[in-house]
């Protein structure tokens, strides 16, 4: 009892006991597109009337259709055509009973969303049931496709990728597939309309967005998935950042490159890989591993004063399971020019003095005779200048030929854009028809008198005789030999030369002055050889020492 209560409420429908004409249909339907839904529906009319006429005609019209000049949704009349857009789609459900309406929608689409209404014909017997309809509510469909693939994305590697969507209309009716997403960017877009997409990921394309969508053909119903790609590729975009002093440098460096950094900087290499999985990091200096400086972050190494052995190339490796790389970073420490020499000698052809100096970058090297400046290579009828370079070391050789006097200051000068430093010599009196000795250093104070005559031999002699023990220590001078000037010793606190100058064919006996001590004060020795006189004399008296201080700059 209780359904056939119900009955007329869940119909919505009502008895119209108005000349007998009743109906009962579910008055709101709702289905999903590309589905079908059955409309129970049922009719009554005053039959007696109506008796002999046959099997009554009856209509589903589309509300507001002119129920003469329109053509039905659907109908039982032979005679009468269909709405192109529901033929095949809306049918009318016949059986023995005369008074059943019930209307079967198949393959519903969204254009099917509105209201119908019934009639009846029977004879000259016709009528339109307006106080009951159906009113059709058709929805896009919930279901969305899924995407497959059976082996996971790898960079380089083709793979198959299918958009699937379980939905089947219920008329059959066919779907288009699409593509889309970042990672398509460089394929034919006529071979983005499959199903089925052969894909060839690359690394830029992990963590990018794919959609595949779904349309239904003759609907303007769209269904699409988005997934978030997952790609498995060997490290690349491998770089260097540089970080000074807690400041992060603006820009990374790539392979190969070169960095000139100063003296006791603090120094931090970040090196930055990009992979997935995630690459493990690992630091090497030419052959040599080094130990990272953070165990929990292999990438960072820390250099906390840079020193001149830090200078070689730094190498980062990346490495996963599908690759590794590698990029290196050129350290070179730049420094002031450091001086070595001059030194001179007394040649038959007259004066040679070389100069040496060793800077990061290298240095450009130039004599300064008197007022006048001498560089690179030249030469002419007084002089010659000869300068070669190797790696932080550049070399100079002076040749004097001709043109010297007493009294002449002879400079070596070394600068590069980070400092520069000079050391002087100074030709000493002698004979006068041509130089007699060198002093090497710098000095700024007064020169040691020279012999120049032959009764200050007398004097010579004399205070030789009172400082026998200090002229016993002196080396005896040589029958023959003009009168030359002893070379200076020089006193220094400099560090030892890591390396030699190159290709250097006269060398000092002592290190050259630390950079930056111009004012520094120094102490040499002198010799001198007394020339040989007309007469013999005691060989003690042929040489003697003086004392003098000297300046550099």
């Amino acid at each position: 009892m209780v359904p056939l209560l119900l009955l007329p409420l869940l119909w919505g429908g009502s008895l119209q006991e108005d000349r007998g004409y009743r109906l009962l249909v579910q008055e709101s339907v709702t289905v999903q597109a590309c589905l079908g839904v059955y409309v129970p529906c049922s009719f009554s009319y005053p039959w007696s009337s109506w008796y002999f006429y046959g099997e009554p005609f009856i209509y589903w019209f589309r509300e507001g259709d002119d129920i003469h000049r329109s053509d039905p949704v659907a109908t039982n009349n032979p005679g009468r055509q269909v709405k192109p857009e529901t033929q095949g789609r809306f049918h009318l459900l016949r059986d023995h009973r005369e008074e059943n309406c019930s209307l079967n929608i198949r393959d519903a689409r969204m254009s099917d969303t509105g209201v119908y209404f019934f009639r009846v014909e029977r004879g000259d017997r016709k009528y339109s049931y307006r106080d009951k309809k159906l009113n059709l509510q058709v929805t896009a469909p919930t279901e969305k496709p899924d995407i497959h693939f059976l082996e996971a994305l790898e960079s380089g590697r083709p793979t198959n990728l299918t958009c699937h969507l379980s939905l089947v209309c219920d008329g059959g009716r066919a779907f288009s597939f699409s593509w889309a997403g970042d990672a398509l960017d460089a394929m034919d877009p006529e071979t983005l309309h499959s199903s089925v997409l052969t894909f060839t990921p690359r690394p830029q394309d992990h963590g990018t967005n794919l959609t595949c969508r779904v349309e239904l053909q003759g609907d303007q119903v769209t269904m699409e998935r988005t997934i978030r790609l997952n790609v498995s590729y060997a490290p690349w975009n491998l770089s260097i950042n540089l970080c000074f002093r807690n400041v992060t440098a603006l820009k990374a460096l790539q392979n190969s490159s070169s960095l000139l950094i100063s003296e006791s900087q603090a120094l931090q290499l970040l090196c930055v890989a990009d992979s997935n999985p995630p690459a493990r990091l690992s630091w090497a200096r030419g052959a040599q591993t080094l130990s990272p400086s953070q165990p929990s972050d292999p990438g960072v190494l820390e250099l906390p004063q840079i020193q001149t052995e830090h200078e070689g190339e730094f190498t980062c490796r990346a490495q996963n399971p599908l690759g590794s790389q590698n990029t290196s970073l050129s350290l070179s420490v730049v420094y002031p020019p450091q001086l070595l020499g001059p030194s001179c000698s007394q040649e038959k052809e007259g004066l040679h003095c070389d100069c040496s100096s060793r800077a990061q970058p290298a240095p450009s090297l130039r004599w300064r005779l008197g007022e006048g400046l001498l560089e690179g290579n030249f030469s002419n009828a007084s002089f010659k200048v000869t300068s070669s370079s190797a790696g932080p070391w550049v070399n100079s050789s002076l040749s004097l030929r001709e043109g010297l006097s007493s009294g002449l200051r002879l400079s070596c000068e070394a600068q590069n854009v980070y400092g520069a430093q000079s050391a002087t010599v100074l030709l000493l009196p002698g004979k006068p028809a041509s130089l007699t000795g060198v002093v090497r250093g710098a000095l700024a104070g007064a020169g040691a008198m020279a012999l120049l005559s032959l009764c200050l031999c007398v004097i010579f002699f004399c205070i030789v005789k009172a400082r026998r023990k200090q002229a016993a220590r002196r080396p005896e001078g040589v029958d023959g030999e003009d009168p030359v000037m002893g070379t200076i010793a020089w006193g220094s606190r400099q560090k030892p030369w890591p390396d030699g100058p190159p290709d250097q064919t006269s060398s000092p006996a002592e290190d050259a002055p630390p950079s930056g001590e111009q004012q520094e004060l120094h102490y040499a020795s002198l010799s001198f050889r007394g020339m040989k006189s007309r007469e013999p004399l005691d060989q003690e008296a042929t040489s003697t020492t003086e004392y003098s201080e000297i300046n550099t700059s």
